[in-house]
């Protein structure tokens, strides 16, 4: 078993160069080349279908299923006239991954004419499995029927996997009693409320405003491993993190790794899934290397919010599958390696008018701007008063080894806005109404040299510890965790951004009824939301163990653990927001909380079964081997006649090794024991509880300690594992 490590150390040192990846010329080129655009749209369907298709898009009209037919036409022989044979609804499950069924364009008529068929129905509609799917409980065994249902408001695209060309049909997917068993289904819902919400309280400024649209960009950070380093960790193949291995002598302490030169293996991995991606529709505009030795990120350009979820989703696959191409593997647990940075998906957030105005743009003078005064009070209103629910859309397994680490911010819930905002908002909050000094865009002068140019600045600072941060003209949720589906948090946050909305329009048009005339109104209640909400906001460091303090004096929540986050799905005033809202009926809710607990206590338990393998396997049988080669090595100082000093110091590296195999074989089995204890729970929440606080909680440090002190004793030619120093720093 040994070999395995050693050959793929070996392997790295002897490989060719990397494959060669030709980039576009220009990536415009490609840009869009597998995607159903609107202008292939117009070359392909008729002038009825393009038009009935276009109100659908823009102006979300459903498409009459006798146009569907035509559209269908079209969609075929475009893709048809790239190599196309098949196509599939291509949908998001509660799995946190996508699923696909490929169906054949190729059918036969009922003389046994062969002929290629695409009609409107099989645009339209398809039929999965819903009880295979997570459903908490919405659908048994026997109660199989479901349905996927095209969305018409995310192109079809075309995904090229080896020789093989498939046609993707954005889906939503439901039961067959109607309920979301996605999360795309959700997020649309969330998406419609909050622009009819916005466009609504838009109406005090500017009547033409029709309609507003959410905007997501998000920042994909990952790691990446060498493939055979990663085969022979069972750990990482299994969970996608290390559950043992011992921190190096340099992990990430000299900061060298962060924005340094791309390695050329990892450089050409990256042009390659960029193309792909760019082929896909997905804008990636940024790539660099991150903190962590052996982590990267990249980044798009803003997109309407579904389109930025369907692309992230779409990428996340493209990356695990490119990789394979170039013998790497993508890490996009959170968590993959103890001691240094995990990844995140930031999600930075905003929304824009068809009038083409950012409502968070403050502009040159934020403090006169009302609309924009408007929008981002609300903001931070909707994430104080609704902390447990945003809280809660980021956890998972993953995510509670990584929030309040050293890279990302804590469970703390709270908003950094910067000293100018913060100076405007106290300014509203003493004075209801009157003028305030209007401040140009600053200028920070570098006496350098005089070549070098002057510097405008923001208007805030950025503040990296801060799970939701203003930075100029949005909000960046820095909370989510990079395997996440940017849908689930975006449903929560589009949502509650709603019903604070529609919230503050019933308090507006209350004072002005009472005669109040409407920007005194508006500046009334924006003062009143100021006050209400200020305590969420927060610009000092998050990881202090001061705030934790000063938090919990504010009345914030510090839920550490996803169990008890989840919690926050539970409560009446979630029910009650959900159902206003039309996101989650009361049942859907339960059964999202239900699948959360599951899949939880599902991957803490592959953890701990990973952990005993590893430990029955590959860890005691080394010691044990090496501590035989220490006592006969004795044993032979002793036959030589030797004094007892000859040899002691190997007896005192056989006794704490002796120490560490009993206390891992010891701990090892009372894990088993809890895990047994808490598999006979029947309620998922205690269960989960039980993972966490009596499984991982009172077991997995434990052992990792033991066994990682093992793993510095260890004789390195006996140790099976590939090693930190390793798996980080061999390219």
């Amino acid at each position: 078993m040994s070999s395995i490590r050693f050959n793929a150390i070996n392997q790295i040192g002897t490989q060719n160069n990397p494959l060669k990846v030709e980039g576009a010329a220009r990536i415009t080129g490609i840009f869009n080349e597998n995607v159903f655009t609107l202008a292939a749209a117009r070359q392909y369907l008729s002038d009825d279908a393009y038009k009935s298709l276009l109100a659908s898009t823009r102006g979300g009209k459903k498409i009459d299923r006798a146009m569907g037919n035509q559209i269908a036409n079209g969609v075929r022989a475009w893709a048809e006239s790239k190599g196309v044979t098949h196509f599939t609804h291509w949908f998001q499950p509660l799995t946190g991954l996508s699923a696909e069924k490929h169906d054949s364009f190729f059918t036969l008529k009922g003389d046994g004419t062969p002929i290629e068929e695409f009609d409107g129905g099989a645009l339209i509609q398809q039929e999965p499995d819903a009880s295979s799917f997570p459903n908490g409980g919405l659908r048994a065994t026997f109660e199989a029927r479901g349905y996927t249902a095209w969305d018409p408001s995310s192109p079809a695209f075309i995904m090229e996997i080896g020789q093989g060309k498939t046609l993707c049909i954005p889906t939503i997917f439901v039961s067959y009693t109607g309920e979301s068993l996605d999360t795309k289904t959700p997020l649309l819902k969330a998406l419609v409320a909050l622009d009819k919400a916005a466009v609504d309280v838009c109406q005090y400024f500017d009547k033409n405003i029709s309609k507003v649209t959410a905007t997501l960009g998000w920042e994909q950070e990952y790691f990446v491993v060498d493939a055979g380093l990663a085969n022979a960790r069972p750990d990482l193949l299994l969970t996608g993190r290390t559950v043992f291995g011992h921190a190096p002598a340099k992990g990430q302490q000299l900061d060298d790794h962060y924005f340094g030169a791309i390695p050329e293996r990892i450089y050409a991995f990256m042009l390659d899934f960029e193309k792909e991606s760019y082929k896909l529709g997905i804008p990636i505009r940024t790539r660099h290397n991150e903190v962590a030795p052996c982590q990267f990120e990249c980044a798009p350009i803003f997109e309407e919010t579904n389109l930025a979820v369907d692309h992230n989703t779409l990428l996340m696959d493209i990356m695990l599958r490119v990789a394979k191409r170039h013998n790497l593997l993508v890490l996009l647990h959170e968590k993959p390696f103890a001691g240094i940075n995990g990844s995140g998906k930031h999600n930075n957030w905003s929304m824009s008018t068809d009038t083409g105005i950012n409502l968070l743009a403050p502009g040159k003078t934020p403090k006169t701007n009302l609309m924009f005064l408007t929008f981002f009070v609300n903001t931070i209103k909707a994430v104080h008063d609704y902390a447990g629910l945003i809280r809660a859309s980021i956890a998972s397994a993953g995510n509670d080894h990584r929030l309040g680490a050293n890279e990302a911010p804590p469970a703390i819930i709270s908003i950094f806005i910067g000293k100018f905002l913060t100076d405007v908002l106290k300014q509203i909050e003493e004075r209801v109404s009157g003028n305030f000094d209007e401040t140009d865009e600053a200028i920070l002068k570098l006496d350098i040299h005089k070549s070098i140019p002057e510097l405008m600045l923001d208007n805030t600072d950025r503040n990296r510890t801060s799970p939701f941060a203003f930075t100029g003209n949005k909000f960046e949720f820095r909370a989510v965790g990079s395997s996440a589906n940017c849908a689930v948090p975006m449903t929560t946050l589009n949502t509650v951004m709603a019903e604070t909305l529609k919230t503050f329009k019933v308090d507006v048009d209350a004072l002005i009824e009472k005669g109040e005339k409407k920007e005194v109104a508006l500046l009334h209640t924006i003062r009143k939301y100021i006050v209400e909400s200020k305590k969420v906001l927060f610009e000092g460091d998050g990881y202090s163990e001061e705030w934790a303090n000063e938090a919990a004096n504010r009345g914030l929540e510090n839920v550490k653990t996803t169990p008890l986050a989840l919690d926050a799905y539970t409560t009446d005033k979630a029910q009650k927001l959900f159902a206003n809202n039309n996101i989650y009926t009361h049942l859907e809710l339960e059964a999202r909380h239900e699948i959360m607990l599951e899949e939880y206590v599902k991957k803490v338990q592959i953890e701990a079964r990973v952990m005993g393998d590893l430990a029955s396997t590959y860890i005691l049988p080394a010691a044990i081997k090496y501590q035989n080669v220490l006592l006969q090595n004795i044993t032979q100082l002793k036959a030589a006649g030797l004094s007892k000093d000859a040899y002691e110091s190997q007896l005192s590296i056989v006794e704490q090794i002796s120490n560490h195999i009993n206390i891992i074989s010891k701990k090892t089995a009372e894990m088993i024991e809890a895990r047994k204890k808490a598999n006979e729970l029947s309620s998922s929440r205690d269960k989960a509880i039980a993972y966490c606080d009596e499984v991982k909680g009172k077991y997995f440090d434990e052992i990792r300690y033991h066994v990682d002190k093992l793993e510095l004793m260890v004789d390195d030619s006996h140790w099976l594992l590939p090693k930190y120093r390793e798996i980080l720093f061999l390219r």
